[in-house]
């Protein structure tokens, strides 16, 4: 069997399952049980790129925005204010912006901040 496109030869090309390579003669798929061959995998190089927005959300930091050319917390940026309690302390109000973070054809990302505990959660919309 021959790999001739990209990294497909670091999945199995019968369900599409990331190989594990426990052996030096095969790949073994874990979901279907497909063996492959291990010439087929051996001294083949990836690569992929890793993007700052995947950082942040992989650590779950909050995304930065440009103002007048200038990056700037979020937490200095002025935010409306809603009549909702706060899941954590019930402080009776939320601080919140909104940001589109999915396609334009989906709604807007919701992001709540409780100005007394603190306690940040978001909602998509």
């Amino acid at each position: 069997m021959s790999y001739s496109r990209g990294r497909d030869f670091l999945f199995c090309d019968m369900c599409g399952t990331l190989l594990s390579l426990n052996s030096s003669k095969h790949g073994d798929c874990q979901l279907c049980g497909c063996k492959h061959a291990a010439k087929d995998i051996i001294n083949r190089e990836t690569s992929y790129t890793v993007t700052a927005e995947d950082i942040r959300r992989d650590l779950g930091i909050e995304p930065f925005v440009i103002l007048d050319g200038i990056n700037t917390d979020e937490g200095s940026v002025q935010r409306a204010v809603v009549n909702e309690p706060c899941p954590r302390c019930h402080h009776p109000q939320l601080e919140y912006y909104t940001k589109q973070l999915r396609s334009a054809d989906e709604g807007q990302t919701v992001f709540y901040e409780c100005p007394k505990c603190r306690h940040k959660f978001s909602i998509n919309t």
